[in-house]
């Protein structure tokens, strides 16, 4: 009895440090993104400051007809963009989580996390490889998956064929569950859009064209300083790459408009972020005169059109795009550049990428601590992307059919640690940092399903 009684009490007193612990971490959170956010909104009230530019202002009639005639076309448009600067990179980004730290586990209440080595020093439980099997298992040696048994040294009969008629069906049925269970084995590229819509839930009717309309005229009636910051991330990013280049005009479109659209704001309800505020000129400080700014309370940074870009080879009418971009933005793209304690969140996949590095790859991993490569200050920018922009399209949107079938955002971790595990060997010859990025610059040849199979599957037990 008395035994009994004792290990009572062992198991009230953990639920309550964990519980403890759960409370401190997500005020953690509250205190980080706050301070977060003040340097960002600092940085883009310093450039209005220098730049003699207001956050808004309405667009004078012949600018407003100047706009709409060429909406089609704004990639053509060259305007001065020098003087602006990203608001943030996301290795400004990774320098934050890295300084994240759980007052509760300073002082020792965890005492498995002390052999953790890696940059992020938060003790979030993350999967290990038996429960990665697990929950991905349709990834498994002996399950079909397209990306791999769809090359052509396998007889599409084998497999490809079976696979496209069932995905026929799933459409005919529209049945969205069923959608979201069969791109686990990844999607035919001909059904790959109707299917992603079926799974989000998209069905373009003329409220939602109307909706569209109504954004694209505050586009055009309205300025944002934000507005720059898109062009000149446009141009930096999407501008420059071999596969999207073709679609700028695209971007401009559903980025501006994504900017005016308030219903975005919804997504802050299940974040630990809040939307950045402005005030009417003169009433600093009074809650009363305090607008969302920009509307949909989200600040771009580096690399945000790169969450556009890829969809721009499966959408080609514009509010559709729109639309599948929101909710893609709204159910995962947001956790990345955000900070929680979430299992999809971007702490959460950083712990998770050391963890299994440091666990199942524990040579590779010391060798580049040892030499100042840590290895999240190379694979951190791949996972804020989503790797878009690393890999080749198609096999980005392989990858993405698995975000979408498994409702998270895991397997970027887990890819990235195959990422390692695949050049472990010319890894374990470099001497610095610059080195070992040198090894990894170039993803675009990589077959993310092969990758991920052995990795998860042959590779580590």
């Amino acid at each position: 009895m008395l035994q009994e009684e004792s290990d009572l009490s062992l198991v009230i007193a953990q639920i309550v440090q964990k519980l403890k612990g759960s409370h401190l971490y997500a005020q953690l959170e509250r205190q980080a993104w706050g301070s977060w956010e003040k340097r960002i909104l600092k940085s883009l009230n310093s450039m209005c400051t220098e730049l003699s530019i207001p956050l808004a202002r309405k667009r004078p009639v012949g600018e407003q007809k100047e706009l709409l005639n060429k909406w089609n076309e704004m990639g053509t448009d060259e305007p001065d963009l020098s003087l602006f600067r990203p608001v943030y990179a996301p290795k400004d980004f990774l320098e934050v989580l890295i300084n994240l730290r759980n007052p509760n586990y300073e002082n020792g209440d965890s005492l498995s996390f002390r052999t953790h080595l890696g940059l992020i020093q938060v003790p979030l439980k993350v999967k290990d490889i038996p429960e990665l099997k697990e929950f991905f298992v349709e990834l498994g040696l002996t399950t079909g998956q397209l990306g791999i048994d769809d090359s052509t040294q396998v007889p599409p009969e084998l497999f490809e064929n079976e696979h496209v008629r069932i995905g026929q069906k799933v459409l005919a049925e529209q049945d969205s569950a069923a959608a979201q269970q069969y791109v686990r084995q990844g999607s035919p590229t001909a059904l790959r859009a109707e299917l992603w819509a079926l799974i989000l839930n998209i069905s373009s009717q003329p409220e939602d064209i109307l909706y569209y309309e109504q954004l694209k005229t505050n586009v055009i009636q309205h300025d944002l300083l934000v507005d720059s910051l898109i062009y000149k991330d446009v141009k930096l990013t999407a501008s420059n790459d071999d596969y999207y280049f073709v679609f700028e005009d695209y971007l401009y479109q559903v980025l501006l408009c994504f900017s005016r659209d308030t219903s975005v704001l919804g997504h802050f309800a299940y974040n630990s972020a809040s939307p950045p505020k402005s005030y009417i000129r003169g009433k600093l400080g009074l809650e009363e005169y305090a607008v969302f700014y920009p509307p949909n309370g989200v600040i771009p940074f580096h690399g945000f059109s790169m969450y556009v870009a890829p969809l721009c080879f499966l959408y080609h009418e514009p509010s559709k795009l729109y639309q599948i971009f929101r909710e893609m933005y709204v159910r995962f793209f947001f956790r990345l550049h955000s900070i929680s304690s979430h299992p999809s969140g971007i702490v959460s996949l950083c712990l998770l990428f050391e963890t299994l590095l440091q666990t199942y790859l524990p040579q590779l991993f010391y060798h580049l601590r040892e030499i100042g490569a840590q290895p999240l200050r190379i694979s951190f920018k791949w996972m804020v992307r989503a790797f878009s922009g690393y890999l080749a399209t198609d096999q980005l949107l392989l990858l993405w059919d698995r975000i979408l079938g498994y409702n998270s955002l895991e397997i970027l971790a887990v890819l990235a640690a195959a990422v390692f595990a695949f050049r472990a060997v010319n890894l374990m010859e470099v001497t610095s940092l610059a080195a070992a990025e040198a090894v990894l610059a170039d993803l675009s040849t990589l077959k993310v399903m092969p990758l991920l199979q052995i990795f998860l599957f042959a590779t580590v037990t």
